[in-house]
């Protein structure tokens, strides 16, 4: 199984959380791979920059997931280890990056953004970010 390492942001701003859309019809949060040299808060910085066009402060770890999926490209198992971080966005213009696989992304109210997580782990892990978030704005 190929293990990946990976970081990503739970991106806050007011009552509403960002949110993105992909090309696996998943609604999800920005991540990304973390290859050697890079530091976890600079790739989750970075992966909200390029996937959603936010930029973003890191307020506090969020916690860790991992993923367990099959690559069709990679024609194996994959295992992300992903560790997040709680952000507060410094802006709110989303710009989903369609060369990313993103077609959608925008801020949603915690109640909606509850409705359309795809993975039942991402609820758990924003419910968590956002009460870490509330406790230090």
């Amino acid at each position: 199984m190929l293990v990946r390492n990976c970081s990503g942001g739970i991106v806050f701003h007011d009552d509403s959380v960002l949110l993105l859309y992909n090309e696996k019809s998943e609604w999800c949060f920005p991540k990304g791979v973390i290859r050697s040299v890079e530091k976890p808060e600079d790739v989750a910085l970075e992966r909200v920059s390029t996937e959603a066009g936010i930029h973003a402060v890191i307020l506090s770890p969020a916690g860790r997931t991992n993923y367990e999926f099959y690559s069709i490209a990679r024609q194996r198992p994959v295992c992300n280890k992903i560790v997040w971080y709680v952000m507060k966005a410094l802006d709110t213009d989303v710009v989903p990056n369609s060369s990313q696989n993103f077609s959608s992304g925008a801020f949603y109210s915690i109640k909606e953004a509850l409705d359309m997580v795809t993975y039942s782990q991402d609820k758990s892990l924003l419910m968590l970010a956002y009460q870490r978030y509330k406790e230090l704005v």
